[in-house]
């Protein structure tokens, strides 16, 4: 199975100052995403970060869980739970 991005996508980055975090796609283009984890990263200024330093997973969040940092960061938590 291909994994695709996608908005609501759970990555890890493979590269930089969050190398081995888990951030959420907000939105993106051909060559950036746009990340965020509600904690250092809020929902209102995204981090712009290159696709190839992305790692991709198979969990996609909800659309309703990434309106606020609160509820992306407690969707993030259950996810690293797993």
């Amino acid at each position: 199975m291909m994994l695709e991005l996608v908005k609501g996508c759970v990555v890890k980055a493979k590269a930089g100052r969050d190398k081995d975090k888990f951030f959420v796609v907000i939105d993106f283009n051909d060559k950036e995403a746009f990340i965020c984890d509600g904690r250092r990263r809020k929902v209102s200024k995204p981090k712009k970060k290159n696709i190839r330093h992305l790692a991709l997973t198979s969990t996609v969040i909800s659309p309703e869980d990434m309106t606020c940092d609160k509820r992306l960061r407690l969707a993030l938590n259950r996810f690293l739970k797993i």
